[in-house]
């Protein structure tokens, strides 16, 4: 430094973040010596084990694949009404017969041949061909009038069997709140070809009175 000039003044030191990443300095070579060569992760070796792996996946989560389409499909697509082929029922009082259940009127509808709570007491339907069955419409009682409401007994949970294609069965479990009008629950079941729907408890169940169940709708795709 000469005399009388102004000391150098040391540079600012690095932002943290600076430091974090900043690689440690090289070791220098000896004088007649080379930098090791670095080695390369190589990859051909395991792209067939890789693609097997993959093959594996998808067939192993198709199900669950298939499930999240129909999921996706669902809550994009606009679902239509689905009329059964056949309908039927456990017993059937006189002038209500399952029938009245799917005949799009709720002034008329479906009692069990016995009085009381209807407990176990079942509507079913088959259908064509197999559906997607997206959800079901449940009026229960026997008018959606409040005065004729309460006349007679509404169901208050339900048990729903989806059979498939295959044979095996779904059930969902869904509770009615004691009111006049459609209630509406999501179902998601695939390949269907028949819907029983069991009476498990009721509102209202009296000795003199039955169980009553306006109208029944069933929607999904084709």
């Amino acid at each position: 430094m000469l005399a009388g000039a102004a000391p150098e003044e040391a540079p600012p030191p690095l932002p943290w973040w600076r430091r974090f990443f900043r690689r440690a300095p090289r070791e220098p070579l000896a004088a007649g010596t080379r930098p090791a060569a670095r080695r390369r992760l190589r990859l051909r070796p395991l792209l067939p084990v890789l693609v097997v792996l993959l093959a594996l996946l998808a067939w192993f989560g198709r199900d669950h694949i298939a499930g999240l389409f129909d999921s996706a499909r669902d809550r994009t697509g606009e679902p239509e009404a689905l009329h059964p082929v056949a309908v039927r029922a456990s017993s059937e009082a006189p002038d209500h017969p399952a029938a009245h259940a799917f005949d799009g009127f709720s002034n008329r509808y479906w009692s069990p041949a016995a009085t009381g709570s209807g407990a176990g007491e079942y509507l079913e339907v088959d259908f064509g061909d197999p559906v997607r069955l997206t959800h079901v419409l449940i009026t229960p009682g026997v008018s959606v009038n409040q005065d004729e409401f309460l006349t007679q007994a509404r169901p208050e949970t339900m048990t729903l069997t989806l059979t498939g294609t295959d044979g095996t069965a779904q059930e969902r479990t869904v509770s009615l709140r004691d009111e006049p009008g459609g209630q509406s629950f999501e179902l998601g079941g695939t390949d269907v070809t028949s819907v029983r729907l069991t009476t498990d408890t009721a509102h209202g169940a009296r000795d003199d009175t039955r169980l009553a169940i306006a109208e029944v709708e069933l929607f999904g795709r084709r």
